[in-house]
């Protein structure tokens, strides 16, 4: 049998009520000391009971209050619950609402966003492939140049002519055209003529001329370059070898067809129109080999640049020091004539002071004379008055 909360506490009330009437009733007897008589024992079980009775009756009417209680404290939760789960129904559906106005916004912008950027990547990837195919275009005419070039290279004579004409730029570019002169024999008696020649003041009336020629072994500096791609040691040092047997060749032509002092300087230039050949030349100590043996200096296109620069600069030191020269000479004519001009200067102050001293005798002479005629004239006008008085 179970028991719910009211009725244990109702028990719980009867049992307090019970012992607080025994511990009275022990109480009451101690303090008579069993003197009391029946009928007050009756008369105090009565008030106990009528106690007691009391007190079920407020047990009872508290457990109707607080079954009362516990009803409209059931009923309240259930109408906090139900309106609870109102609330929260309610609270769902906006926010279900909501999620679905958010994710409507966040696909939209999404969809906006993507399309967006979709359309830029595409537009990007357009102009990146134009690009590409414009790049594609440039390259096959730049393969087509290439082409063309590798034809011109390996041809000899035009190999020679482009040598020529990148010297000739640079020659044209820093010296004047009185500077030098094209294809000219610079040799007495020979009929060979040389690309340049830099025309140079001499100590008398004469030019003396410095050759300059361009020699470009295509051939073979394609075929060392060939063997250091490959990384064969022996084509490499063979490669070399031919190399410098060219360049030595080349070096003798120029120096028994173009250098006869006095009528040139007593070396002369080879050009070499492409760095990497010129690097490749001074790696292998050609220069000093050169310069010894054939009297002729390497240059490159940088190198004749710097080295056309200080010709330049001494062209124009040379030029100062003629015009200097000029200016002596002037100044020494000046002078002469300065002092013919101080003696021309120095004669007519003499006679100046010679027709001064001619004056002021004339002057003092002639005064004289006209004041001795006056005098007469003044005698002979008081003796005409006085015949008339």
């Amino acid at each position: 049998m179970q028991f719910t909360t009211s009725e244990i506490i109702v028990l719980l009330f009867c049992a307090i009520t019970l012992i607080v009437s025994v511990v009275t009733l022990i109480t009451v007897l101690k303090k008579n000391n069993n003197n009391r008589t029946e009928d007050e024992l009756q008369r105090i079980l009565l008030n106990q009971q009528s106690f007691a009775q009391s007190q079920n009756d407020r047990a009872v009417q508290l457990e109707q209050r607080l079954h009362s209680f516990s009803a409209d404290n059931v009923q309240s939760l259930e109408n906090i619950r139900r309106s609870v789960d109102e609330k929260l129904e309610s609270i769902r559906r906006e926010n279900l609402r909501q999620l679905d106005e958010m994710r409507q916004t966040v696909d939209e912008k999404l969809q906006k966003t993507l399309e967006e950027k979709m359309n830029k990547s595409f537009s990007l990837v357009n102009e990146r492939l134009e690009q590409v195919y414009k790049g594609l275009g440039e390259m096959q005419t730049l393969a087509v140049g290439v082409g063309d070039l590798k034809k011109v290279l390996s041809n000899v004579k035009t190999r020679g002519i482009l040598g020529e004409i990148q010297l000739g730029a640079i020659l044209s570019e820093i010296l004047t055209k009185e500077q030098y002169e094209e294809n000219i024999a610079t040799k007495k008696g020979s009929k060979n003529v040389v690309e340049f020649a830099i025309k140079l003041p001499s100590d008398g009336a004469g030019t003396v001329y410095l050759p300059v020629d361009s020699k470009f072994p295509g051939d073979t500096y394609s075929a060392l370059r060939d063997a250091v791609e490959s990384c064969d040691k022996q084509r490499i040092e063979s490669a070399q070898k031919a190399l410098v047997q060219r360049i030595k060749g080349e070096a003798k032509d120029i120096h028994d067809k173009y250098i006869d002092p006095p009528n040139t300087t007593e070396f002369a230039i080879m050009f070499l129109p492409f760095e990497g050949l010129y690097s490749e030349v001074v790696n292998m100590g050609l220069v000093e080999v050169l310069q010894r043996e054939y009297k002729v200096n390497i240059a490159g296109p940088s190198t004749m640049a710097a080295l056309l620069n200080s010709l330049q600069m001494g062209f124009k030191t040379l030029a100062v020091q003629k015009r200097s020269a000029e200016v002596w000479k002037i100044l020494g004519g000046v002078k002469t004539e300065f002092d013919k001009f101080n003696d021309v200067l120095v004669m007519t102050q003499q006679r100046l002071d010679q027709a001064n001293k001619e004056l002021d005798k004339l002057v003092g002479v002639r005064t004289r004379q006209i004041q001795r005629q006056l005098k007469d004239v003044e005698s002979v006008t008081l003796s005409e008055q006085n015949l008339f008085e």
